[in-house]
């Protein structure tokens, strides 16, 4: 096995998590098993699921043929919007653990705030019931605005160890990301490489890792990693995966950093899912 080292940082709640995890959206059945264990084979600790990416029990399959403890693992899963209510968000926790054949999970998120529902608190609260009972033992969100966030620490005290939202070049959050730095909690990037928007052609990219050495997925990764965010990249090939993994060995000068800052656009969402609206079933 290849030993990579990344870098650990620490939640608000005292535990520590990798600064850089694997995305398994569609990493379903034997060739998501496959996939999964060549990541934690290449290094990856930190490995990112769903409830409705519906590939738990693919993960927990992972796990068992991985050739690595699972304490030595961060496995993190997410509560589908239909099941926010208390008793249905718990039964779903319990649900998760059953499907990936787990004791607990490492981090568990509430996947989007579905504001009109009106349930995030109570789901919220859930949560912290079930890290209480040992299902999981970190609780965060996804999607959260700043707005969403204050109405949780205001009715419960306790703010969220985490904060996955969409976030790369085009969409850089900078403001999400300094608000979630004030409450100590950590920003976590979905898409951080934002691949369907054909950032890998972006010539301002290309021009710094040309310089760098480095290729245009590292320095998008690298660029989150100064920014303080935590990237969880997707890649079901190995060459991809170790590559990704391979952006703790070098530095992004300030020019460089500002430069990519400026590819932020207006409204650069992938599918333009705001969560001030958007509703996941």
């Amino acid at each position: 096995m290849q030993e990579v080292h990344i870098p650990e940082i620490t939640l608000n709640d005292g535990r520590s998590m990798p600064a850089l995890g694997l995305g398994t959206y569609k990493l379903n059945g034997l060739e998501g098993v496959k996939a999964l264990v060549g990541g934690v084979d290449a290094g990856y600790r930190l490995l990112d699921s769903a409830f409705n990416y519906e590939n738990e029990g693919a993960l927990g399959q992972a796990v068992r043929r991985a050739d690595i403890d699972r304490e030595k693992l961060f496995l993190v899963s997410k509560l589908p919007g239909r099941h926010q209510r208390r008793e249905e968000a718990l039964r779903t926790i319990e649900e998760s653990l059953y499907r990936a054949g787990l004791d607990y999970w490492d981090l568990y998120l509430i996947h989007w705030p579905n504001p009109k529902q009106g349930l995030y608190v109570e789901a919220w609260k859930a949560l912290l019931e079930a890290r209480e009972r040992g299902l999981i033992r970190s609780a965060g969100v996804c999607n959260f605005l700043p707005e969403h966030l204050e109405v949780l620490v205001r009715e419960t005290g306790t703010a969220p160890a985490v904060n996955q939202v969409e976030l790369h070049p085009y969409f850089s959050q900078k403001e999400q990301v300094a608000f979630d730095r004030r409450h100590h909690i950590v920003t976590q990037a979905w898409s951080p490489l934002a691949r369907t928007l054909n950032i890998m052609k972006e010539k301002t990219l290309q021009e710094i890792a040309e310089v760098t050495g480095k290729s245009v997925a590292q320095v998008v990764l690298r660029w989150h990693v100064q920014s303080g965010v935590v990237p969880v990249p997707k890649s079901a090939t190995p060459e991809r995966q170790k590559e990704n993994m391979n952006v703790f060995n070098f530095e992004l000068c300030d020019a460089d950093m500002a430069a990519i800052d400026a590819l932020a656009r207006p409204d650069g969402r992938l599918k333009g899912q705001d969560p001030a609206v958007y509703e996941e079933y």
